[in-house]
């Protein structure tokens, strides 16, 4: 199985583990399985907006096997990143929810909601209903010289609905009135897989993830390996055309993959199919399931961009096979 010689699944939510109120089909079986292998479960996400215990309790809504000390948010890494460059106990101005502001107060600082308290740190994350008001009062903290920290700078988070702003794109109202920019604490930044490393005591963790800019790129500068399910936003067309540090190590359908032997992907060959590069475009011949021969496209489409990344005009003729 793919997850043989794995201690630890790290692994994000939206998109991977859940979508919005449901779950992702086959995702709470297969981490019910992975743990009963004796694999430990983190979930390691970026959405700040939501205590550890909430998240906890929504994941064994929905089957998944979950405790608070399964949850890793970017609120905690945010927090713990604050708390080492600000005095303990000061004054933090949390520009988000519940989960946010219950982080910083963890770690000894003390929550605040205006400027007029010389908060020591603006802390921003996302947060439903997120009002001007507050982002008006963090604004006034940043000029006033207030270290400025984000959750995550993630532009769109994955809903049943569709992609939405996210926080990152929430951020962008503070730092263009401010001229500041934030320090992040979430993926891919390296504060939140400190975290988990920290939390977990993971040996030889696998990510799991559905965004290529966040979870595999966190990934590939932590220097550990990765799973992209394809449940979320990464679509077959974004993972052809890749970066080298956006490549995963592995490409699965969703986590039913950590559960399977993972074929053996050599030189454009997987399955029953072949792909190579020829006359400036990505070819597909053969057969099979749809997973293995998108596992084969990229390995000849990485192998032909090298350092950089193939072009999307370049690969839509293998896209037209894999629908």
């Amino acid at each position: 199985m793919l997850i043989d010689g794995y201690d630890t699944l790290l692994l994000d939510l939206d998109g991977v583990v859940y979508l919005g109120s449901r779950a992702v089909p086959g995702a709470p079986a297969a981490l019910e399985q992975a743990r009963e292998r004796g694999v430990r479960l983190a979930y390691v996400t970026n959405n700040a907006s939501r205590t550890p215990a909430a998240i906890a309790a929504h994941l064994r809504e929905l089957g998944a096997p979950a405790t608070t000390e399964d949850v890793v948010t970017s609120a905690q890494a945010a927090a713990r990143l604050v708390a080492e460059r600000v005095p303990p106990g000061a004054n933090v101005l949390v520009v988000g929810g519940s989960g946010l502001r219950l982080a910083v107060r963890d770690r000894g600082l003390r929550p605040v909601s205006t400027a007029a308290e010389s908060p020591a740190a603006v802390v921003q994350g996302i947060a439903p209903g997120l009002s001007y008001g507050l982002l008006a009062e963090g604004a006034l903290a940043v000029r006033q010289g207030a270290l400025f920290v984000a959750s995550n700078g993630d532009t769109t988070m994955p809903t049943q609905r569709g992609e939405l702003p996210g926080n990152g794109a929430m951020v962008r109202v503070i730092a263009t009135a401010t001229g500041v920019e934030p320090v992040y604490a979430g993926k891919p930044d390296p504060p939140l897989h400190r975290e988990s490393m920290i939390r977990t005591g993971a040996r030889r963790p696998l990510v799991v993830g559905d965004r290529l800019d966040t979870d595999i790129e966190g990934a590939s500068n932590a220097g550990v390996e990765s799973l992209l399910v394809l449940t979320g936003v990464a679509t077959a067309a974004d993972v052809l055309t890749a970066g080298p540090g956006h490549r995963p190590t592995y490409v699965g359908e969703d986590l039913r993959a950590l559960l399977l032997p993972y074929p053996e992907v050599r030189d454009g060959v997987c399955g029953g199919w072949r792909a190579r590069w020829k006359d400036g475009a990505l070819r597909l011949e053969g057969d099979g399931s749809r997973i293995d021969g998108l596992r084969a496209a990229c390995d000849a489409a990485w192998a032909a961009a090298g350092e950089g990344r193939a072009e999307e005009d370049a690969v839509k003729p293998v896209l037209d096979r894999l629908r």
